[in-house]
């Protein structure tokens, strides 16, 4: 039913749609995503003729190309053949008519009815809606936001349009509210053909059929909407996925890093992109097949930073790891989960090298590692458990953090100063000259893992392992490191190991789960189905034993509690 073909808009010089290629079969529902300045509403606009920039390239409807059209002709064709629901109803709708005037109004200007007929029409599309008898002469400021919204939706199917376009349907809605008009443009899935703008992902997953997302006015990654939000592809539609909040979501919201920006060469995420490499900032990605869906991606989407095959090392007759495969993608955080003994933190050390392993592979990028050269420390570094043994004491902070940099024969020493300052500053320490030249035995056990992660820092690694860095911590320090641990990886875009035998933690921090017991994974998947849904019966006895540390709903008063916990 609808086509675009390398549709562009611009106001001035400002191009906001930078070549559009979808299609939309009768019947469908296509949901674009993206964030705020993305082109969505743009992208609505011009299917219906009303953007008042300059539009190039091709929207057909019914393989009539609506581009160029006469104002007249698309008169005849806006409101019967295509029609919009707008963000803003307070914007839309007139103030000095009631919603029924307003209901038949598109009729009686197209002539299509006369005006019993149309408030007849009027009347049974309201009711549709589920706006009750009693409202129908209300004005727009005596609507609740939700009436308002049944009111716009009601106008856009006065004159039976079959392409109804949606623009941010749900937004500004209570639950509520919300839950009805979803139920309700479900209904209208069944006779028409569905467009719907959004930021919010559960509408995408309610009602689209397929989904886009849209970046700086380009289509990034397309495809069905149930593989897309359960596998996203593209670095920004994942990160679109981290940022929205469900019910079944258990890992802390993230941000992106930066803002959009237009006008950029080469890939428009570029600055942003958690992998991005040389040919991402030069030239544009095409969106092509990749994998049954369509990506603008130059590396294929999320790239898999590091994998482990078969991997084993044995102490004498016990196998502390017995063929373990685990996959890390880039920007991602995988918690590795078990009971001290598991063979986590000999994992760990077998992937960085400090152990040898007896068999299997370790690949970065899908290339095996045979040896840990500089070049392999520059891109994985390892965060110890125990900041107070990994440290040496001998060392003032400034010589801990840059002696990797001195190894390595990064820059002149002014230089390495002045990255160690910056590292200090991105891990929260003081940069002073005092701080800088103290001593280990002197800090908190708080700083002591900021210099320790600081030091993991300095090479800039695109991996860091990091082995329970806040065992030895108290609660509130062990949440700042935490924050700081996430805040890193947005800002940085890197790839997280995060060693853990609290898989409550592991649930706030993670995006994916793997579960370790007597050197073996025995169970790996997305945080949010690894806790809501565990096969293994370690697993399940983890988690047990996390919640049998909450307090019961019937324990309500201190004296119940206290009676719990010194039974």
């Amino acid at each position: 039913m609808l086509r675009t073909e390398n549709l562009r808009v611009s106001y001035g010089t400002q191009a906001v749609l930078t070549g559009i290629d979808l299609q939309v079969e009768t019947g469908e529902s296509l949901a674009i995503i993206g964030e705020s300045g993305a082109g969505k509403t743009t992208f609505g606009l011009s299917i219906m003729g009303l953007v008042e920039g300059s539009v190039r390239g091709h929207v057909y409807l019914d393989g009539v190309d609506l581009v160029g059209l006469p104002e007249d002709t698309m008169r005849g064709i806006r409101w019967n053949r295509v029609s919009m629901v707008f963000q803003n109803a307070d914007g839309v709708l007139n103030p000095v008519h009631t919603i029924m005037a307003q209901v038949m109004e598109p009729m009686t200007a197209h002539g299509l009815r006369n005006k019993r007929e149309a408030r007849e029409r009027a009347a049974e599309l309201l009711s549709q809606v589920g706006l009750s008898q009693d409202r129908f002469s209300a004005y727009p400021h005596e609507l609740s936001g939700g009436e308002q919204q049944r009111g716009l939706i009601a106008m856009a199917l006065a004159n039976d349009a079959e392409l109804v376009i949606l623009d941010e349907p749900l937004s500004s809605l209570d639950a509520g509210s919300k839950a009805e008009i979803t139920s309700l443009l479900n209904r209208l899935r069944q006779d028409h053909t569905l467009v719907i703008a959004t930021h919010d992902l559960s509408t995408v997953a309610k009602l689209a059929d397929k989904m886009a997302t849209m970046y700086a006015g380009r289509i990034v990654e397309l495809g069905a909407t149930a593989e897309i939000l359960s596998r996203p592809m593209h670095p920004y539609t994942r990160a679109l996925l981290r940022s929205y909040p469900n019910m079944t979501t258990v890992k802390d919201l993230q941000g992106i890093k930066g803002r959009m920006e237009r006008g950029v060469p080469g890939c428009a995420f570029y600055p942003r992109c958690t992998q991005a490499i040389e040919v991402c900032r030069q030239d544009t990605p095409l969106l092509a097949p990749v994998a049954g869906r369509q990506l603008a991606c130059h590396r294929g989407g999320v790239i898999t930073l590091l994998e482990t095959r078969g991997l084993s090392k044995s102490f004498g007759k016990l196998k502390a790891v017995d063929s373990v495969s685990l996959r890390i993608q880039g920007g991602e955080t995988l918690a590795l989960v078990g009971e001290s003994g598991s063979g986590k933190t000999t994992l760990a050390k077998t992937i960085v090298g400090i152990l040898k392993a007896d068999s299997g592979d370790v690949l970065l990028e899908d290339k095996a590692i045979s040896q840990r050269d500089a070049a392999f420390y520059s891109d994985v570094q390892m965060v110890f458990q125990n900041p107070g043994e990994a440290l040496s004491h001998r060392l003032t902070v400034m010589e801990l953090i840059r002696e990797p940099l001195d190894i390595h024969g990064v820059g002149t020493r002014q230089e390495r100063e002045s990255k160690v300052k910056r590292v200090a500053e991105e891990v929260e320490l003081p940069v002073t000259d005092q701080f800088l030249n103290t001593y280990p035995h002197h800090l908190s056990g708080g700083e002591l893992q900021r210099v320790n992660i600081g030091r993991a820092l300095v090479l800039d690694p695109r991996l860091l392992i990091a082995d329970e860095p806040t065992a030895f911590l108290d609660p509130s320090l062990k949440a700042k490191i935490m924050k700081l641990l996430l805040n890193l990886q947005e800002q940085r875009g890197l790839s997280l190991l995060f060693i853990t035998h609290d898989i409550a933690l592991a649930r706030k921090v993670s995006d994916r789960i793997a579960v370790m017991q007597q050197g073996k994974i025995v169970e790996e998947g997305p945080s949010n189905v690894i806790i809501t849904s565990p096969v293994h019966q370690y697993t399940r006895t983890l988690i047990d034993t996390a919640s049998d540390l909450q307090p019961q709903e019937s324990d309500t008063n201190e004296e119940a509690i206290a009676r719990r916990l010194f039974a």
